[in-house]
This record gives structure tokens, sequence and C-alpha cells, in this order.
């Protein structure tokens, strides 16, 4: 889906004249999707630029930063109702050196001071969720092109720092993996351990032995046995599970 161009100017201009920023504040959303074997991240890329970026913006005045997180999110994307976990702040000095928002200003001749403040350096604080890409429908604001998912080792050019910011969020992704694949919605209520070995060797990169990975996720003690599944097939009918805080 693409935006009018005309729509794009008039929300550049809209952003530059809005006073109810926290200044220096910005916010930065990696989320990475995973379906059957493959580990995408969402990414926007700019009107009129061979860039692209991660979904983020400013923070205002009156909420507070997960709040904007999740605002930030829906604006840019249209995805709400995510699950998104701090994970870390950026705040090196060069972050910033390749102001793109200078670059925009500049193509769509919005003339602004040098002392703005969008011109300024920016910390931003990075939150990441893992959900299944093919379960939601995504499309871009009007500050952006387009809105489409990467395979986390294809990354096409990145703006800012956000290659970092992305292999940071994945490297969170994967410290914390027990927890962020129960609080996401990767799998169906009831699964079978296949199912859940599939999600870990995909994010964490890397094969487990059958048996050695049940025996690491059921001392985990966040799984319940439920029945036996029974597809037909000759081979010995697999035990479901499911989370034990998603009853």
């Amino acid at each position: 889906m693409k935006i009018d161009d005309s729509k794009n100017k008039q929300n550049l201009q809209q952003l530059i004249d809005t006073k109810d920023f926290v200044e220096h504040i910005s916010v930065d959303c990696t989320i990475f999707g995973f379906h059957k074997g493959i580990l995408k991240i969402l990414l926007l890329k700019y009107h009129d630029l061979d860039l692209w970026s991660l979904p983020g913006g400013f923070v205002f005045n009156d909420e507070d930063l997960r709040e904007a997180a999740s605002r930030v999110l829906y604006e840019r994307t249209h995805l709400s109702n995510i699950f998104l976990d701090q994970f870390h702040t950026f705040g090196r000095i060069d972050r910033t050196e390749n102001n793109v928002h200078q670059i925009l200003l500049k193509n769509k001749n919005i003339e602004v001071p040098k002392d703005h403040w969008i011109f300024q350096r920016f910390i931003t604080v990075g939150y990441c969720s893992l959900i299944d890409f093919t379960l939601v429908d995504t499309f871009p604001d009007a500050f952006n092109e387009t809105c489409a998912w990467f395979e986390v080792d294809k990354l096409p050019n990145m703006a800012f720092d956000h290659v970092r910011v992305i292999n940071t969020g994945l490297h969170h992704i994967r410290k914390n993996i027990d927890t962020q694949v129960v609080a996401s919605n990767l799998l169906p209520e009831k699964f079978t351990m296949k199912d859940l070995q599939t999600v870990y060797e995909t994010v964490l990169d890397e094969k487990f032995r059958r048996n050695n990975f049940q025996r690491k996720i059921l001392a985990l003690d966040i799984l319940e046995r439920l029945e036996k599944f029974f597809d037909g097939s000759a081979n010995k009918a697999p035990y479901l599970y499911r989370f034990k805080n998603k009853k």
C-alpha cells in the first residue's frame, strides 16, 4: 500500500509544528515475526528514499514510554494489542548522524530552523515483540511509503543505528526466549512438543536433540500435558501441551 505524497508532506509539517513532544527521547519497536521456520523483522520504507527503518516515533509529554511505544506502533503499522517488552536504551552520540528527517524535509521543501528539536540528538528506548506475522495485517502511515517483513539476516539499507537496534533486540529475544514464547501468539492453544521445538530452533538459529529439548522444556514447569494428538498416521501419537498461564 502506497501513501499519497501530499498527505506525507502535510503530516511532516504537522510533526514539525508539534510542541507537545518530550525533547531528545524516542521509542523504536522491533517486531519479530515467526512462521513455519522463518524469522522476520517488520520494517518501514521512507518516502522517496532507499532507506528502511523500524516503527518508531516520539513521546508526548503526557504519556509514559510503554504507552508511547504502543501508540507509535499502531500509528506506524496499525498493529495493536501486541506484547511489548522494553529491552535497551540506545544513546551513542553518533546514532543520528545520518539525520533522515533532515533529508525528508528538504525533499518536501519544508523549511525548518537548524536548531529545531527534530535535528537534535535523540536517545531511543527499544521495545520488542515476537508474533506470528501471518496473523496480522500491516500497512504504513503517511510518513512512510510501505511496510514489509524481512528475514533477519537479509536486511535492506537501514536508517540511523537500526541494524544495531535489531541485533540487540534479537539478542534479548533469544536470551529470554522462554518468557517471550509464552507471551507471544506463535502457537495455538494446544500444540505438540515438536511445534514448540520448531519455534525455539528458528528463533535461536540452532538445532536440538528431541529428547534433550523435551527434558529442558519440561524442567521449566511452564507446560501442562494434555491428551494425545491422533492424526490418522501410523506414527506414534504425540502428546498435546498448553502453557500453564494461558488456560
